[in-house]
């Protein structure tokens, strides 16, 4: 099994040796700085499974990074405890309104604070099941966030995102080649995403190249826009100049037949609850399906949003 890999943020070098040791002793794999500036290029360069920082540092405080980290979608499920020098309790109020996860005193218990280390790893695996290869949210996060959603009866838009003609891409380049166009596009629909939508919309990964955003219908359209322009800029980069200039590569479709397939494109279908009712996540799901299917038989990048309505003429 993997070490878990702890990310520790303190302008106190003595604090930091004695959690590197603490740490060490019980196999943690840990990687230091010494303010908070250094700690976010680490945390971005890195991709821990928890950080600790102190709450005051040069040039960028704990609160300070706390918050810009839980912003952040490929970031925001990083569990993060907090030290703080004294045991005021504005101090706790501030980093945990921040987004800390949890916080010590120091100076503190070495013991206790393996204990909460623990409790938070094994909390956020259970929650997270973060995808592995983009580290946003799984199904579990997806379907919670869908319900949520409807229970609240919020109006919604449901984005289901899917890469055309990926295994054949993937056959030929190699899975290596594969997982990077999976991360672009993950980077892509995040940015789309902060650009033209809510702070509190959702993106998910399904796995595959299989995604998932969740918005509100007045944002949707945009962002679905958005997306395949910038798709479609970034899709030959992903070939080589051969293919590239020839516009296709050749390849075997699923009945072993080999043909020419033109370069990855992007689909999305669209659900909403705008015009009709929805009431049940396998309901959204079903016809998000449905959507990116027919989506898919469109010989280019394209989106279909569901039309459909409830609503009938008096």
């Amino acid at each position: 099994m993997p070490k878990y890999r702890i990310i520790v943020i303190d302008d106190d070098p003595d604090i930091r040796d004695v959690l590197a040791l603490t740490l060490t002793q019980e196999d943690y794999e840990v990687l230091q700085a010494q303010d908070g500036e250094e700690g976010l290029n680490l945390i971005k360069g890195k991709s821990p499974d928890l950080v600790i920082v102190d709450y005051n540092m040069p040039r960028m405080n704990g609160p300070t990074l706390t918050g810009i980290v839980k912003k952040d979608i490929l970031m925001s499920h990083l569990p993060i405890i907090m030290l703080t020098g004294k045991s005021e309790i504005v101090d706790k109020v501030s980093g945990i309104n921040a987004g800390a996860d949890d916080y010590m005193v120091k100076p503190f218990e070495p013991q206790e604070l393996l204990a909460r280390i623990k409790m938070i790893l094994r909390r956020t695996q259970r929650d997270l099941e973060a995808n592995p290869l983009t580290r946003l949210p799984g199904n579990v996060s997806i379907l919670n966030e869908l319900q949520n959603r409807i229970e609240k009866k919020m109006k919604f838009a449901v984005a289901y995102i899917d890469l055309d003609k990926f295994k054949v891409y993937n056959d030929k380049y190699g899975f290596r080649h594969g997982d990077e166009v999976i991360r672009d596009t993950a980077r892509l629909l995040i940015r789309s995403t902060q650009e033209l939508g809510n702070a509190e919309d959702f993106i998910g990964h399904i796995g595959g190249d299989d995604f998932v955003v969740v918005t509100t219908p007045d944002k949707i359209d945009a962002i679905c826009e958005k997306v395949i322009v910038e798709f479609e800029k970034i899709a030959p980069t992903f070939y080589n100049e051969e293919d590239k200039a020839a516009g296709f590569i050749i390849g075997r479709d699923r009945k072993g037949v080999e043909q020419k397939f033109a370069l990855l494109s992007i689909s999305i279908g669209v659900v909403t609850n705008e015009k009709r009712e929805l009431t049940h996540v396998a309901q959204i799901g079903e016809i998000g399906a449905e959507l990116k299917e027919a989506a898919k038989r469109i010989e280019r990048s394209s989106y279909i949003k569901d039309k459909r309505t409830d609503i009938r003429p008096e």
